[in-house]
């Protein structure tokens, strides 16, 4: 039998699309929201059809990735329900409506009040 070179197979084509799974691959690990556990896999397939009188057939060429899942993002978010509507608010680090060293400035410590902008303008 004649020796058929994969990287000439389909006018080249198996080496471009393994090329780039490669990169794909190359990427994914490299990337930082995915764990870096999880193997990675390039799978190609080559799969023949001949005719019934055997003197010809088709071949299917595939390459596939199975890459690690991307980590999912989280947030926080409260909900609160009233009569007339459900609130659904995200919020970050800190609890809603509770106060930040920052928000310290803006405290009159003799009332125990938040000053609002309008107070300082009195000042």
């Amino acid at each position: 039998m004649n020796k058929i070179e994969l990287q000439e197979l389909a006018n080249g084509d198996l080496q471009e699309n393994f090329q780039k799974a490669l990169e794909e691959v190359a990427e994914n690990m490299s990337n930082l929201n995915t764990p870096w556990k999880n193997k990675r896999e390039i799978i190609i397939k080559l799969s023949f059809n001949q005719n019934e009188a055997r003197t010809d057939c088709s071949c299917n060429i595939s390459v596939q990735t199975k890459l690690a899942p991307v980590k999912p993002i989280e947030t926080k978010l409260t909900l609160e329900k009233s009569r007339d509507e459900i609130i659904m608010q995200e919020y970050g680090k800190q609890i809603r409506g509770q106060m930040t060293v920052g928000d310290l400035e803006n405290v009159d410590f003799e009332t125990g009040k938040i000053r609002r902008v309008e107070d300082f303008k009195e000042s």
